[in-house]
């Protein structure tokens, strides 16, 4: 008897702690998926990027140029525009638009977008948001001052950015823009190394934002080159400004911007 009722004991015991240390794992299991989905969640919710490339159908490319050092080469850069009926991105700084003003006039009554490099071409990811404020605001005044443009899009200088960046260019009703396929122009390779780093990238697809930069040794000389390399890929080309997508977008994890709720 005395047996009996150990076992039932026994029983009832282990009974408990098996269920007990079930109720505890699944009480685990269920703060860690929490824990997991927020977390998820809040990276989301924080990660923000600027568009490199637009997600679409069509065969689309964006060409575009950074403005920061000299005019040298910007007339054949916009003989060669002209020439191929394509319109472009120059995105400038403000040291460029108070130095060459009739430049930035140029490229306006030329038809291509007039974009933001900042004012000072700053490391804007070490600044604050008050002080990339000021780096957007001081560019877009000069600008509207000397042309009558309200321009809408951004390109952070060096590339640099973080959520301050973004966030700050997007309250402030800028698109921030980066780019899908780098030219490396500036490294000065020659006119055939950039033009094979730009047409055989393997980063090409439509919706391509593809950066050069005005002032290098080759980029001038290299641009029909691109232009024919492209358009026998079956490319046309679009400015930033026609090739983004205005309204109930979302940007993935890549950057690319793609149409969404």
């Amino acid at each position: 008897m005395k047996n009996y009722l150990r076992g039932i004991i026994f029983q009832k015991i282990a009974y408990n702690i098996f269920w007990g240390l079930l109720l505890l794992l699944l009480l685990c299991a269920s703060l860690a998926a929490g824990t997991v989905a927020n977390t998820t969640r809040i990276q989301k919710e924080e990660k923000k990027l600027p568009v490199y490339s637009v997600d679409t159908k069509d065969r689309l490319a964006a060409l575009t140029f950074n403005c920061a050092w000299n005019i040298d080469d910007l007339d054949s850069i916009l003989g060669i525009l002209r020439k191929n009926d394509i319109r472009a991105s120059f995105f400038m700084t403000g040291e460029w638009v108070e130095q060459y003003p009739e430049a930035v006039k140029k490229i306006q009554k030329a038809g291509h977008d007039l974009a933001s490099h900042g004012d000072k071409h700053r490391h804007m990811n070490s600044l604050s948001a008050e002080e990339c404020k000021k780096e957007i605001y001081e560019i877009h005044k000069k600008v509207f001052e000397l042309t009558g443009v309200e321009m809408e899009l951004f390109r952070p200088p060096y590339g640099e950015y973080n959520d301050t960046v973004i966030q700050t260019a997007l309250e402030m009703a800028y698109y921030p823009i980066q780019w899908s396929v780098d030219s490396l122009d500036w490294k000065n390779y020659g006119v055939e190394e950039m033009t094979r780093q730009v047409v055989e990238n393997k980063h090409l697809d439509n919706g391509a934002i593809i950066l050069m930069h005005n002032g290098t040794l080759y980029t001038a000389q290299a641009l029909q080159g691109i232009i024919d390399g492209l358009e026998n890929k079956g490319y046309q080309f679009v400015p930033v400004s026609e090739l983004l997508l205005r309204d109930g977008y979302v940007i993935n994890h890549e950057g690319k911007q793609m149409a969404g709720e």
